[in-house]
């Protein structure tokens, strides 16, 4: 995993700085040092700054990076949440990488926080989780900004475990014969997820012996019916299209998961600054 991340980092690094900061470097000599800050220009929840150091560290091993907070903590606008101190052109060059690894990370922890939030108001119990709905080459470091934010994972990947379609199902034939092929063939130890759009389809999935059933864009009202049919008989997932307006319609008793994607899809950039105090000449 480290090795995956260093090379995300040298790829952003290279995509902004293959040819060097022309500004920085003809500004600043070699041997000019300054201590920048990175501040939080809103109420956050902190995600990233391990991977910002380590962009820093990257450019330029003397750097000397300070984390003023923890990740997942939440902060108020205005906290310094790090402090590096080192080569000035250095400091200019991996700044923009690392306010980008920083505001992604971030907005995908604050806006899962308030789903968290959300949640636990409803008292069910219900976990808010991802979906693959993410960044390419960036999920494993998306999943994690969300665990930050106090949700959890769906599946990281299609080898998890098997999660039956619905073009699964219109190639297979039928619900019932994606769901036998899929018990004679996958591993053991795989669950077997069925998204079902109907409550004849939760009948189906039911019958085929599911572990895990999707509840896809049904009404609260069709998913109280189906909790009912189910009867804890399988893990209850529910999905799609649900906010933070109507979440408190959706984690119903009896539901155990509801999936987000806009956790990763569509949360907004956190906004942070890095600051170099202003050095002004000593009057005489």
């Amino acid at each position: 995993m480290l090795t995956k991340i260093n090379n995300l980092i040298d790829l952003a690094l290279d995509e902004d700085a293959a040819f060097g900061d022309v500004t920085s470097q003809s500004v600043f000599p070699t041997d000019h040092t300054s201590e920048a800050q990175i501040v939080a220009r809103q109420d956050m929840v902190i995600c990233g700054l391990e991977i910002a150091k380590r962009v820093f560290l990257r450019l330029d091993p003397g750097l000397k990076v300070d984390l003023e907070v923890k990740e997942g903590e939440a902060v108020t606008s205005g906290t310094i949440v790090m402090r590096i101190k080192g080569s000035t052109i250095s400091l200019l060059t991996a700044e923009r990488t690392a306010l980008n690894f920083m505001q992604r990370l971030t907005g995908i922890a604050t806006l899962s926080r308030r789903y968290a939030d959300a949640a636990a108001k409803a008292g069910t119990g219900v976990r808010i989780v991802d979906t693959r709905k993410t960044t390419p080459g960036w999920r494993a470091l998306e999943k994690y900004a969300v665990r930050c934010g106090g949700c959890f994972n769906h599946r990281s990947s299609l080898g998890e475990h098997v999660l039956i379609k619905e073009n699964h199902i219109a190639a297979a034939g039928s619900l019932a014969k994606a769901v036998g092929l899929a018990r004679d063939n996958a591993p053991h130890c795989a669950k077997i997820e069925v998204e079902t759009e109907t409550l004849n389809d939760v009948i189906e999935a039911l019958q085929a012996g599911a572990e895990v059933i999707m509840l896809d864009n049904m009404t609260p009202p069709q998913i109280q019916q189906a909790v009912e049919m189910i009867k804890q008989s399988a893990i209850i997932e529910i999905s799609g299209g649900i906010s933070l307006e109507t979440i408190a319609d959706y984690a119903l008793p009896g539901v155990d998961v509801i999936s987000v994607g806009a956790l990763t899809h569509s949360a907004p950039a956190a906004d942070f600054s890095m600051i170099i105090p202003v050095s002004r000449p000593e009057q005489t």
